[in-house]
């Protein structure tokens, strides 16, 4: 090892105090080996900050508990049916795993656990050499059985064992390949993605959770676009997200239109940007929007005669599409619904046209976004991928305007707690009527006044209620 790589984990031992000694010390003494293991061992070596500890040993759960009781601070055992037990003590957190193995079965969708024996076959089971490097306590020793440091050094994911066997006993490592590309930055070896490629078919087995968690941690990454690629291209793709690889539209020459699956990645690159430059935190909802919003366009494409294109109400099924996408790979609610409103407005912007937008058209849009409202500023901006700079300087203005006279409107009429000018109370008293459907459409009546021509007041709004009162057919 180089001296960086040295003082590298030195300073992995250092960074936890005591911690690491003290738990080496104690495993020891009871005839036990304990090490640091995996992406914290990566990280360091990475020059990367490491906040908690993940270490391997051959001690049973039930002998790690026995051995930390009265000096971890606290337990959990959340994960102890997967042999993990986690751990606090001076502020850091740990999490000790005994040497094990896991498969699936060719029909289980979930994988068999058993414990191992010793420190270079728990290496050997890991996804990646990079991650298959491990770090002894209580004396720092470096273990790299299978070239992580090399690998590491060479931007490399390669597996421990044979690739095949790897991902046979565990199909998601095809995900985490991919993630750990974009993640990392690394590059796929050429065995690794053949192996992956004729296996694809195989993350079927896989539950949709473990799969919605590695494709979530992808988007979350500086660069996802580099693992999509990799998801499409491997055929990961078509078995857990189907719709990406169908935007790779055939381009006919004589109808001439944007290659939808580039434009797509584009605008997840250009939402990132966005997401920066205003000083978001990695938004996973925004970026699966960006992801998604044209998923409707191959359904919806229909050739105009002379050259053109169309992909009419592509919003209202992509909308669709990703509500069932999302959801069949157990998304939380509030996320499928959060880019499902946003895939369906994504056109709204270009949809009030090139004229003046007037204030009712303002509230509308407001109203409508709701709580999406600021992901949908950051959408339709990323979602300009024009080379024409005048048209998307153009664009960027009118963008400008609209924002700035949100939040005028903001102001001065609270358009986040839009309402009518009057409750369901004051409607009913006004038109002299009980609970009912009527009230309802009064009060929807109300709310398009309100959209239409900002605050009325109490009493014009109770004569338009009066008036509108006189012309329902009821009353005629």
């Amino acid at each position: 090892m180089e001296e960086r790589q040295l003082a590298a984990l030195a300073l992995l031992s250092q960074r936890f105090g005591t911690v690491c000694a003290e738990l080496g010390e104690r495993f020891a003494a009871a005839g036990h080996e304990l090490a640091i293991v995996g992406g914290p061992v990566r990280d360091a070596l990475l020059g990367r900050d490491v906040t908690d500890l993940d270490l391997t040993t051959d001690a049973t759960p039930q002998r790690i508990l026995e051995l930390v009781e009265g000096w971890a601070e606290a337990v959990w055992t959340i994960g102890i049916d997967f042999g993990t037990v986690g751990l606090r003590r001076s502020g850091h957190q740990l999490e000790i795993t005994t040497y094990r193995t896991e498969s699936y079965q060719p029909k289980s969708r979930k994988p068999e656990v058993r414990y191992g024996e010793s420190l270079r076959g728990d290496l050997m089971r890991r996804d990646f050499t990079v991650n298959a490097m491990a770090v002894r306590l209580p004396e720092v020793d470096f273990v790299d059985p299978f070239g992580g440091l090399e690998d590491l050094d060479a931007g490399l994911l390669r597996t421990p064992a044979p690739p095949e066997e790897s991902f046979g006993d565990d199909p998601l490592r095809m995900l985490r390949a991919v993630r750990f590309a974009a993640q990392l930055q690394f590059r796929i070896d050429e065995g690794t993605r053949d192996a992956a490629a004729r296996m694809a078919d195989r993350i079927a087995i896989v539950s949709a959770e473990r799969c919605r968690d590695e494709l979530s941690k992808l988007l979350l990454t500086p660069q996802p676009r580099i693992g999509l690629e990799e998801l499409v291209d491997l055929g990961l793709a078509a078995q857990i997200l189907p719709e990406l690889p169908e935007l790779r539209l055939e381009i006919d020459e004589h109808f001439r239109h944007k290659d939808v699956y580039e434009h797509s990645m584009t605008v997840l690159e250009q939402a990132i940007d966005l997401e920066r430059e205003r000083g978001m935190e990695p938004d996973l909802v925004l970026r699966l929007a960006a992801l998604l919003h044209d998923i409707g366009k191959p359904r919806t494409r229909a050739f105009v005669p002379g050259g053109g294109v169309t992909f009419h109400h592509h919003e209202v099924v992509g909308a669709s599409m990703s509500k069932k996408r999302l959801t069949a790979l157990r998304f939380p609610k509030d996320v499928v619904a959060a880019v499902t409103k946003l895939v369906s407005l994504h056109l709204r912007f270009h949809g009030y046209g090139s004229g003046e937008w007037t204030d009712s058209a303002v509230r509308r849009y407001a109203r409508d976004a709701g709580d999406q409202l600021e992901r949908l500023h950051v959408l339709t901006r990323a979602d300009c991928t024009t080379r024409n700079r005048r048209k998307a300087a153009a664009l960027a203005r009118a963008y400008d305007d609209i924002e700035q006279r949100i939040e005028r409107l903001e102001r001065e009429e609270e358009l986040s707690q839009l309402r009518p000018d009057l409750d369901g109370n004051e409607i009913q008293e006004v038109l002299g009527i009980g609970p009912g459907p009527l009230v309802g459409k009064a009060w929807r009546f109300l709310l398009e006044l309100r959209m239409e021509h900002g605050p009325l007041g109490k009493e014009a709004a109770a004569e338009e209620l009066r008036r509108w009162q006189a012309e329902q057919p009821s009353n005629g």
